[in-house]
C-alpha cells in the first residue's frame, strides 16, 4: 500500500489528469464499464508485449521450446 502522505505530494501524470477530466461528468455505469474493459484491454496488450520482449532478450522461448 502506498503512503497516502507520498501520493499527495507526487504531481499526477497526463493520463490521470486526463482521467479525471473524463469522469469529471456523469457517466452511464455501461459507458463506465465499457472504458474500464478498454483500460484493461491496452495494459493487457502491453504487458504482453513487454513479457515477449524480455522472453526473446534472454532467449527463454527456446528454452520454454526445449523443455516442452
Amino acid at each position: 500500500f502506498m503512503n497516502t502522505q507520498t501520493v499527495a505530494t507526487q504531481p499526477l501524470n497526463d493520463v490521470q489528469v486526463m482521467l479525471l477530466k473524463l469522469f469529471s461528468r456523469p457517466i452511464p455505469t455501461v459507458q463506465l464499464e465499457e472504458i474500464r474493459g478498454m483500460l484493461l484491454n491496452y495494459y493487457e496488450t502491453a504487458l504482453q508485449k513487454e513479457l515477449e520482449r524480455v522472453m526473446e532478450e534472454k532467449k527463454l522461448r527456446e528454452l520454454i521450446l526445449i523443455l516442452c
